[in-house]
């Protein structure tokens, strides 16, 4: 007797949606992911390819073997401080190996991966330990100060029992100072040997500690359903909300990433998006660990050293943000850079202005392809074919996504050409808002059987199936693909003592495509006494510089509703009026 297979495996599933006719032809429709952890992949990985690079670090190897080894050791420790099935673990830090080594160490120990972003300051860290109650931290010297304060703010019953501690340098080879290979204003950061901070009601270890561990390890007891990771994304109210994302929605949208873009075990990528962020995590790290590849790891963006890696590494894939491009691009030292080595460029977050797109093409034969995602849908929900990509345009919908416009109001779908909310369901789809359920139920609703997630973007599709974004129901503000949520950096600036009321908006820029602006009412005695610059000082000490506010204006009052609500939309569409017109 033959086993049917899933409708998820079917290979004509979509056929009846417009993008059908444009469909990569050595693509499948859908695919059924491996039924196993994140952590089988690197197992996998490392049997077959134990002495490939698995990580390149300012030129030094990190191989399949090691990678294995020091994950199975971290696990080990955790496993020895406690840490048991389902426990949430915070990992702070920028891109380097280490991430990767936490991140499948908290997988090996059945444990929930929180990824904190580290521009967060200690004013926001607080929450990420208190939300998830989390009571063991994973975090780089650089960035465990402030998240010991943070600690050391909440109370006794929600702090901190353990925090393990790494140094970027640990990673680099001795000889990495010498020479250009670290451009000159990251020396001093990632070369200082930071003390090790104080946790008031915690132990603080040192990651030789961890990655020394003799302790056993615990047995591997988590599958595809259960809890992976909890990346906290924000919204038009109230606090960063993590999202509930399981093995098995990762697992698909690596896999998927890997078949779309022609991934095999012989891609190198240029992995400098932030493995914080869910688009860096998925397309960058899982999707590298899944196939065997080597990811040469950039702990954060510098035009100059990205150029130098992909000409010195041969780098084949690179996913970014269009900035990036934009920035590498207008280098002075450019045409010292070989990329020729380049097979696939793309990313979202942003559109990919046309005369850059159209320089990429001409000049190295390669099509930038754009994709589109939340954090709700472990990075791409949609995705340009790499051979048809239409410029400024989020793609069609990905491997195993079904995604209609429909109205934001009846959820009716609405016909070709006409604008509506995006809503997608598919195997990547996150599983709810955690400790959320209000906020979980109101994003979802049913449809032919199937369980549609609201995105709140507004968009339209062409008669080829491509989705095109138009507006936001959200108030979210885009500023070089970072999500900057206007109410999560009002109910910071609202801490400010001169603040009286504040509402904060997105404006046209040049490079970043948005920027964040503040409008501000001035407490009656502050006014004369503080100005619009110490506004702007005084919120990039209290909040992650992309959140920060680069334009502050003050004004006598604002407008609001009948209701007594700030008519934000009113503020925006007039600083957008005036930047036309300017």
């Amino acid at each position: 007797m033959t086993a049917a297979l899933p409708e998820a495996r079917g290979a004509r599933v979509g056929d009846d949606r417009p993008h059908a006719a444009v469909w990569p032809p050595r693509v499948p429709r859908a695919l059924r992911p491996p039924q196993t952890s994140l952590w089988f992949n690197l197992e996998v990985s490392a049997r077959r390819y134990p002495d490939k690079p698995a990580t390149v670090f300012f030129d030094r190897v990190m191989t399949y073997a090691e990678l294995q080894h020091q994950a199975e050791r971290v696990a080990a420790w955790l496993a020895a401080r406690g840490v048991r099935k389902g426990d949430r673990v915070i990992l702070l830090s920028q891109n380097c190996p280490q991430f990767i080594v936490a991140y499948y160490g908290i997988v090996r120990a059945n444990a929930v991966v929180v990824p904190v972003n580290p521009m967060n300051k200690a004013d926001e860290l607080g929450h990420y330990i208190t939300d998830p109650q989390a009571r063991v931290a994973i975090a780089a010297a650089d960035l465990a100060p402030a998240l010991c304060a943070a600690d050391a703010a909440l109370p006794p019953e929600q702090r901190l029992r353990d925090l393990l501690v790494l140094h970027y340098h640990d990673a680099m080879p001795p000889d990495a100072f010498e020479g250009e290979a670290v451009p000159a204003a990251w020396r001093d950061w990632l070369r200082t040997r930071h003390p090790l901070p104080v946790l008031t009601h915690g132990r603080v270890a040192d990651w030789a500690e961890a990655v020394g561990c003799p302790a056993p390890l615990p047995p591997h007891e988590v599958g595809p359903d259960d809890l992976a990771v909890l990346p906290y994304t924000s919204g038009t109210t109230g606090l960063p909300k993590g999202c509930m994302h399981p093995h098995r929605t990762l697992m698909h949208n690596a896999v998927a990433a890997a078949v779309w873009t022609n991934g095999t075990a012989e891609n190198v990528g240029l992995l400098v998006v932030p493995m914080f962020h869910i688009t860096g995590m998925v397309a960058g790290m899982h999707t590298s660990v899944y196939l065997g590849a080597t990811a040469v790891v950039m702990p954060r963006w510098d035009r100059d050293l990205a150029g130098r890696l992909i000409s010195r590494w041969k780098v084949t894939h690179w996913t970014n943000i269009p900035t990036m491009v934009i920035d590498l691009l207008a280098s002075p030292h450019f045409e010292r850079y070989d990329l020729s080595s380049l097979v696939f460029i793309g990313g979202g977050g942003a559109a990919m202005p046309a005369a850059v797109a159209q320089r990429l093409q001409d000049q190295f034969g390669l099509r930038y392809v754009e994709g589109y995602g939340l954090t709700e849908t472990a990075a791409p929900s949609h995705h340009n074919p790499p051979d048809r990509p239409k410029p400024q345009c989020l793609g069609v919908p990905f491997i195993g996504c079904d995604a209609r416009i429909v109205d934001p109001d009846t959820l009716q779908e609405l016909p070709v050409g006409q604008a509506g909310e995006i809503v997608v369901s598919g195997p990547m789809v996150f599983d709810g808002y955690w400790q959320h359920p209000e906020a979980t139920a109101a994003v979802f609703f049913e449809r032919d059987g199937k369980r549609f997630f609201r995105t709140g973007d507004l968009g339209r599709m062409d008669e080829e199936g491509y989705f095109f974004i138009t507006d936001r129901l959200k108030r979210m503000i885009n500023a070089s693909g970072y999500k900057v949520w206007p109410a999560e950096v009002e109910a910071l600036m609202f801490r400010h003592p001169a603040i009286a009321e504040a509402c904060v908006i997105g404006v046209p820029d040049a490079y970043r495509g948005e920027t964040v602006k503040a409008v501000v009412v001035l407490r009656h005695e502050a006014r004369g006494r503080v100005s619009e610059a110490d506004i702007i000082a005084w919120c990039h000490e209290h909040m992650a510089a992309y959140k920060a506010p680069r334009i502050v204006e003050f004004v006598e009052a604002l407008p609001k509703s009948g209701s007594g609500k700030v008519m934000w939309r009113l503020l925006q569409e007039a600083a957008r009026g005036a930047a036309s017109a300017a």
